[in-house]
């Protein structure tokens, strides 16, 4: 196990969520299922307790800790992409599995993890030296929730 883990708490379907990831995302794969050595407060012994896994090379821990706790936008991943083509395989495979659009590229799976679906050219424009373009840029993404690459390059060049 990795020294710094994100641990994501899910209430039964840490091996689901894990296995859609590593389908989704590249460099992303299920490492390790652990099963419960005995019954717990949300589970049996021999439930899917915890699976390890890694997303994008991050290194995650699901824990299957029951329905205590929720997902919510104070954490997500921000997945930088290069093109139109990878913002929409990206962002169509979380919504169209159960998932849901939100804002300004951000989206959330059907667990209720969020996700932040960031062109590269989104970013470049947004904290580029030229403010007056970096403006124009941001002012079309706050009208988005899909990222638009040509709607963001237009915008730039104004």
């Amino acid at each position: 196990m990795s020294k710094n883990t994100v641990c994501l708490w899910y209430d039964g379907a840490a091996l689901e969520a894990a296995t859609f990831y590593a389908a989704t995302f590249p460099d992303s794969a299920v490492v390790a299922v652990h099963r419960a050595p005995g019954d717990f407060p949300s589970g049996k012994e021999d439930d899917v307790l915890m699976v390890e896994f890694k997303v994008m090379g991050i290194p995650c821990l699901g824990l299957n800790g029951g329905p205590a706790f929720k997902h919510n936008e104070a954490f997500s991943f921000q997945v930088a992409t290069d093109d139109q083509a990878e913002t929409d395989r990206l962002w169509n495979a979380i919504v169209e599995n159960g998932g849901e659009e939100s804002a300004c590229g951000w989206c959330k799976d059907k667990w209720g993890v969020s996700w932040q679906i960031t062109p590269r050219v989104l970013m470049d424009a947004v904290t580029g030296p030229d403010r007056a373009a970096a403006k124009r840029a941001f002012d079309a993404m706050m009208d988005m929730r899909k990222i638009d690459v040509a709607a963001i390059e237009a915008a730039r060049r104004g």
